[in-house]
């Protein structure tokens, strides 16, 4: 007899398989989702312990990113679709080197590219900009 890789009487061959996969790609794919729940905590706790430091820069760039997340529910039909956009701003300092900030406080709509003035940055995030008339319009004329 030929072995189909099933057998109606008993488990065997693709079945057993299945049974036996399907637990461990459900704890690897949990984890996956743990690992990044604690990455983006410890992300967190590091940025918020970092001290705060004024520094002088001009704002070069701003780009937002969004991340869309989608389920769909085949009980009742249901779709659900959440997104949440990121903001960011890029400093460059007067030794020449940009770096890029994560907006926590609404900043963006703020700043224009060009703006010059003191940034208050804590790790990753940038946390307050003031405004440099002098050095900001100084291009300008």
């Amino acid at each position: 007899m030929i072995d189909f890789g099933f057998s109606p009487m008993g488990g065997g061959g693709l079945f057993s398989l299945v049974s036996t996969l399907f637990p461990i790609i459900f704890i690897i794919g949990f984890g996956i989702i743990i690992a990044m729940f604690i990455s983006n905590g410890v992300k967190y706790a590091q940025n918020k312990r970092s001290p705060q430091e004024s520094v002088f820069a001009t704002v070069v760039s701003k780009r937002t990113y969004v991340e869309h997340h989608s389920s769909h529910h085949a009980d009742d039909h249901m779709h659900s679709s959440t997104s949440r956009t990121h903001y960011y701003i890029t400093l460059q300092f007067d030794n020449g080197q940009r770096k890029e900030y994560l907006d926590v406080k609404s900043l963006y709509g703020l700043v224009v590219e060009g703006d010059t003035g003191y940034a208050l940055v804590q790790g990753e995030w940038i946390v307050a900009f003031e405004r440099s008339r002098e050095r900001s319009y100084a291009g300008s004329y």
